[in-house]
């Protein structure tokens, strides 16, 4: 299922810019997603806490083995990767997520950069993850993970499935109705991964060879109607609604949206059908 051709070595994968970079500029992207980088950090990335488990187990991380996360957030992936004896690596595009991930992984090898240009030599790793880093449109990024892991390596990518449960979609509707017309457009270009075979096929044209697709339901609770605003306001494909519309209109439709997972303690229980891919580095390849 690999193809041999999509094999490259650093100076082919740095070569002048192609249409994934053109489409996800990953400074403007890194700036957005470190706005508030804190109640990220602390109230959201936990989301990720079930295909995490998974993604680590099935990559066979564990002690002795070295992991690379892409897209590396505040470093919560890689804070469990190292309970599980691992030595890590990570990146992100987000100055402030970065310097929260160094606090959390002291001694980790964090770095800020582009996905689509990975700081590390070829065969590099035992394993790459990316959890809800790599979309539609990041062809390139795939082509750089599989790059800097060694031949016969596991690698795991996750995203948002289509449900059900599908608590996010009222959500990214009222930032979308709220976003100028460009992001709205971009966000339909990246959640195409969403869809069914396309991460497979992304996976096999950048040279992986699909072991399986898995799922679990993401859910993150937040106990008062603050917090839940500041977690979802938090992430990067909030930003350009909060910059362009009024931001107490908008926050009154989230917690709109949000009023049906709020339960009779006052909690708001946000559940996601949350999909992930598992590939293999082709050693033949």
């Amino acid at each position: 299922m690999a193809h041999a051709a999509a094999r490259t070595t650093r100076h082919e994968s740095v070569a002048a810019a192609d249409a994934d970079e053109r489409m996800h500029d990953w400074q403007v992207a890194g700036e957005a997603w470190g706005r508030a980088a804190a109640d990220w950090s602390c109230l959201y990335e936990h989301y990720a806490a079930e295909v995490l488990a998974a993604m680590l187990a099935a990559t066979e991380v564990g002690a002795g083995t070295s992991m690379l996360d892409v897209a590396c957030g505040a470093g919560l992936a890689l804070r469990q990767a190292r309970g599980c004896g691992a030595e890590v690596a990570g990146i992100d595009a987000s100055a402030n997520l970065i310097a929260i991930a160094r606090k959390r992984n002291p001694g980790a090898d964090v770095r800020l950069g582009s996905m689509f240009d990975l700081p590390w030599n070829d065969e590099s790793f035992d394993a790459v993850i990316s959890v809800n880093g790599i979309w539609g449109g990041c062809q390139r990024a795939l082509g750089e993970m599989r790059r800097v892991a060694r031949p016969g390596a596991l690698c795991a990518i996750s995203f948002w499935g289509s449900g059900p449960p599908l608590d996010i979609r009222p959500v990214f509707k009222v930032f979308a109705h709220h976003a100028p017309a460009r992001h709205v457009d971009g966000m339909r270009s990246t959640n195409e991964i969403a869809r069914p075979g396309v991460a497979e096929r992304m996976l096999i044209e950048a040279g992986f060879e699909v072991v399986r697709r898995d799922a679990r339901v993401s859910t993150i609770e937040w106990p008062d109607a603050d917090t839940a605003w500041r977690a979802i306001s938090s992430g990067g494909p909030a930003q350009p609604a909060l910059e362009h519309g009024d931001r107490s209109e908008i926050r009154h439709a989230v917690l709109d949206a949000l009023q049906p997972q709020r339960d009779e303690f006052g909690i708001y229980r946000f559940s996601n059908d949350h999909q992930f891919v598992i590939a293999r580095v082709n050693p033949a390849t």
